[in-house]
Formats: structure tokens, C-alpha cells, sequence
């Protein structure tokens, strides 16, 4: 998978990695790695979404994929794991909607860095915090109906 996305961004594509704290990945090496990021998001709530976009929005071939599992080797070689295409058009929204927010600047969040070091990211240029992702979603959500 690190191979793949390796070359991926050597082909000039984007890859935004939101990870929960291991990669073996090395974002921003030139000619290697300089079109990917990778974020994580820490906070009160431990689960980590598998969420897998491709394309964007506006692009009617994009897709967006859910798993069970994450890419490492002992999901893709010793397990039994599933994903599943999401075709309901709005879901796809709601969930490139919630990647968007965790790969904003404007969102407190850790940085992988070229030398495997992580950089904390929690306040803007005027020491104000950042957004807690976790916190938006739970706020957007109490004022929602449980029909939405």
C-alpha cells in the first residue's frame, strides 16, 4: 500500500491520509512523497473511521468506499475484511464533508512530517485554538433530528 501511494503521488496525484497515530508512509520526500499529507486526530473518542475517497465531489467517476478494517499487513494478508462502495449520493457528501474537516488546516490535528516526526497543529497564528473535529461533529449532531 505505501508503494502504491508512493506512486500515486510520483504521478502527481493528491493523497490526503487521515491515520490514528502508525504509518509507515513518509509524507513531503521530493520525488517520492511531495503530494501527500498525513493527519491524525486525537481526541475523547479512540474509533477511527475507514473512509476511502476517490476523486473529489464535482467528479462523477469519484467513489467513496467504507471498510472494516485499515490498510495495514496484518488486515490485508491475516484477516477477512470488508468494504463496501457507498452509492446513496448524499452519504457520499456527509462523508467527504467529515474527511474535509479533519484535513483542514483550520483543524487541531497532529502532522506527519518527511523525517517520520509528528507536529502538533492545535492553534492559528493568533494562538486561538483550532477546530476539535470531534467536538464539531458531536455539536452538529445533538441539533439534528434522528431522522437526518
Amino acid at each position: 500500500m505505501v508503494d502504491a501511494l508512493y506512486r500515486a503521488s510520483q504521478a502527481g496525484v493528491p493523497v490526503d491520509l487521515w491515520v490514528r497515530g502508525i504509518c509507515a508512509l513518509r509524507p513531503g520526500i521530493p520525488g517520492v512523497s511531495e503530494h501527500i499529507r498525513v493527519r491524525s486526530v486525537l481526541g475523547r473518542f479512540l474509533e477511527h473511521s475507514r473512509i476511502y475517497a476517490f476523486g473529489t465531489d464535482e467528479d462523477e467517476d469519484g467513489e467513496v468506499w467504507i471498510s472494516s478494517a485499515d490498510m495495514m499487513h496484518r488486515n490485508l494478508d491475516r484477516r477477512v475484511e470488508l468494504a463496501v462502495q457507498v452509492v446513496d449520493r448524499g452519504h457520499q457528501q456527509g462523508l467527504r464533508r467529515f474527511l474535509d474537516i479533519g484535513m483542514d488546516d483550520g483543524t487541531s490535528s497532529w502532522w506527519l512530517n518527511a523525517d517520520g516526526y509528528w507536529t502538533r497543529h492545535s492553534r492559528d497564528e493568533a494562538g486561538n485554538p483550532l477546530r476539535d473535529v470531534q467536538e464539531t461533529l458531536v455539536r452538529e449532531r445533538r441539533v439534528r433530528s434522528a431522522d437526518d
